[in-house]
């Protein structure tokens, strides 16, 4: 071990040097740390390259910052090569124990350990180390699977763990960034570009598409290919771009089976349903179910799918008609699910919400459109809000210059002021 330690110690905050913290993610980092101090197992979760590592280095800055002796953390990042060693829990095991051994190390221990699923049986470790009354351990984790907390480890840790989704990169943290005036202009400039962190550092538009094409294939062979053994890999991608291009419309696996067929592509319902899940399960993807506002209930069968971020959209997949208004849509869908909210499609009286936003006992309506150009817009736009008989908070956003007064108590924010 002593070999693989010597060369894991640039990433550690044992030494003068901190490693690299990245653009400061204030919103992700305060909220984790409002939950530490206890044993409780924290797993961020999320979709590769959205910078799940870079937000677990400034937690453990800001733990440091705050009276944690800096040789009382550990942190591994399971993608880098210089951790190849730590194939199994039993290398994890014994890699930990020498930590403490070497760095003499007493008291509590905080573990940071990234991309933890490239770990074998990496579960028997958490849950061991989690429950040792032994030792003390604060542990954080992270990993680009949404079922990686699934079945046994979610049984074993039932009621012990706390998960936090990382997306890419806000509208507010890319002003953030680039520095840029919070308006109309930044907002779209965001809208036509996307989260992915990268993107930034990036000075032409080719280099911008080759990145992000690079993000989505490591997410496909990774994630998903190699991980359920992929036996049709471009049947995969290609319902990947069905969905990026149909993102916020009403869409059913039974009309996209119809779909490949049509172009003479022989595939079966199990099939396609199968891979939008993994989609979904590596964060390419996120499905909003219809919600019957009446009933407070879910209505199975057709759903809506919006893409993790606009990247792929616009710089894979512009060949095809795509309006501004459901970029705006998806954004909305975004913002949203970063805000904590579940989101779902309401439905009422036969006219659709675009969102039923839940969170713990508020609830927020919200309409996405681009102009409210016309008294009809402004009439088909409201209407489906002032249907609904309760008196939560109902919102409608737009690209609109200017804002528009409430109407019936309805509100209108304008799309690079909306903050739920």
């Amino acid at each position: 071990m002593e070999e693989f330690f010597s060369e894991i110690r640039k990433y550690n905050f044992w030494d003068e040097n901190i490693p690299n913290l990245g653009y400061y993610r204030t919103d992700y980092v305060e909220k984790i740390y409002s939950f530490s101090g206890n044993r409780l197992v924290k797993v961020l979760v999320g979709q590769r390259r959205t910078g799940k590592s870079y937000v677990l280095r400034q937690l453990l800055n800001k733990l440091t910052q705050n009276n944690v002796n800096k040789i009382n953390t550990l942190y591994i990042n399971r993608e880098y090569t210089d951790f190849d060693f730590l194939k199994t829990y039993k290398d994890l095991d014994k890699f930990v124990k020498f930590y403490k051994k070497e760095l003499k190390v007493k008291g509590k221990i905080y573990l940071f350990i990234d991309e933890i699923q490239n770990i074998e049986a990496w579960e028997y470790f958490i849950n061991s180390y989690s429950q040792d009354f032994t030792q003390e351990y604060e542990i954080y984790i992270s990993g680009s699977n949404s079922k990686m907390l699934s079945g046994e480890l979610s049984t074993l840790l039932s009621g012990r763990y706390i998960e936090f989704e990382i997306f890419p990169f806000s509208y507010t943290e890319y002003c953030g960034i680039l520095q840029k005036d919070n308006s109309k202009q930044s907002f779209v400039d965001y809208m036509e570009s996307g989260g992915l962190p990268e993107l930034f550092h990036l000075q032409n538009e080719e280099t911008k598409r080759n990145y992000v094409s690079a993000v989505k294939d490591t997410v496909f062979l990774r994630d998903i290919i190699q991980r359920y053994s992929i036996k049709e890999p471009k049947l995969l991608e290609d319902v990947f771009v069905y969905l990026v291009n149909n993102a916020a419309n009403m869409v059913s696996i039974t009309n996209i089976v119809k779909y490949f067929k049509s172009l003479q592509r022989n595939t079966t319902y199990d099939t396609i349903s199968a891979y939008i899940g993994y989609l979904e399960d590596a964060f390419l993807v996120h499905k909003s179910e219809r919600y019957n506002i009446k009933g407070k209930d879910t209505i199975s069968g057709n759903a809506k799918y919006y893409i993790n971020d606009m990247a792929y959209k616009n710089y894979l997949y512009t060949g095809f008609g795509y309006g501004i208004g459901y970029k705006l849509e998806n954004i909305v869908y975004l913002i949203l699910k970063r805000a904590g909210y579940k989101v779902y499609t309401g439905v009422t009286n036969y006219k659709e919400v675009d969102f039923v936003a839940l969170k713990d006992d508020n609830v927020l309506y919200v309409q996405a459109t681009y102009l409210l150009v016309d008294e009809n817009t402004i009439n088909r736009e409201y209407s489906p809000l002032e249907q609904i008989a309760d008196n939560y908070e109902k919102v409608v956003v737009s690209l609109d210059d200017g804002a528009f007064p409430q109407k019936n108590g309805i509100k209108h924010i304008q799309m690079w002021n909306f903050r739920p």
